[in-house]
């Protein structure tokens, strides 16, 4: 299979640069990026691909039973890899790609040289001792809705999710993003992401990481990033000063700065 037209893969940026791979979350596509490329274009060569189920990868390659696990969304970012002969990669994944990103270098340690984790949470749900953001009944019924009326849970949640009720455009961008997924192919991404439970995965993370948190995030909040951060032996926590779950298009340069720092930083 072509792997870069299934995957929708872009190279962009500097040929001689260190490599980014740029990984989207749920709902969302490679398109997410396009505010944060004008800075990390400048001194990196930029990898983006859509997962298969987003975007525009390839729709007949999906199967529900691979893309059921995060390993599966792992392997699309592992073939990618090894279709595009990457090493010393600087992965950079958004929300639950945070996540991906962790079990792809546990799996490839080889390809991989640095972890920035956006927004990330290896958890969704409350527990005794962790809090997630939502206890089992928000995300019983955060699914049950999607399930039942997809278009409309989007046009609902898109701006929540968002966040920044001041520039409405934003919550508008991530509505027509979340609406562009097939529904079928969403439901099973959502499923895999709300459900999933990878604290234990962060445990085996051993590359320079930078958790890069807002100051106010409902799908992600502060309790979530001081875990992952506290888990993670030597990784960094930067808190923006922006508020929603998608910094890369509320506040682009300073979610390019802090990335840039910290690669500068960890060298």
């Amino acid at each position: 299979m072509d792997i870069r037209r299934r995957n929708n893969v872009t190279v962009t940026g500097r040929a001689d640069g260190p490599v980014l791979m740029l990984a989207h979350g749920f709902g969302c596509d490679q398109n997410m990026w396009r505010l944060v490329l004008p800075t990390l274009v400048k001194g990196y060569r930029v990898v983006l691909f859509d997962y298969v189920g987003s975007g525009n990868a390839d729709p007949s390659a999906w199967n529900e039973q691979r893309y059921s696990s995060l390993d599966g969304y792992a392997l699309d970012v592992l073939e990618v890899c090894k279709e595009l002969d990457l090493r010393d990669v600087i992965f950079v994944g958004h929300s639950v790609s945070a996540m991906v990103g962790v079990l792809a270098a546990a799996k490839a340690p080889h390809r991989f040289s640095r972890l920035v984790m956006v927004a990330p949470s290896p958890r969704y749900i409350d527990e005794d001792g962790y809090r997630g953001g939502f206890d089992a009944d928000d995300i019983d019924e955060l699914l049950d809705s999607l399930e039942s009326n997809y278009l409309g849970w989007s046009a609902a949640m898109a701006p929540v999710i968002m966040g920044n009720p001041d520039r409405p455009e934003l919550g508008q961008e991530l509505t027509a993003s979340f609406c562009a997924t097939h529904p079928d192919m969403a439901r099973v991404f959502a499923r895999t992401t709300f459900l999933s439970d990878s604290r234990q995965d962060l445990k085996t993370v051993t590359l320079p990481t930078l958790v890069l948190e807002c100051r106010q995030d409902v799908i992600a909040p502060r309790e979530v990033g001081a875990y992952v951060h506290a888990t993670i032996p030597g990784s960094r926590l930067v808190t923006l000063e922006a508020t929603g779950h998608c910094p890369q298009l509320s506040a682009p340069e300073a979610t390019a700065e802090a990335i840039t720092d910290f690669i500068r930083a960890s060298r």
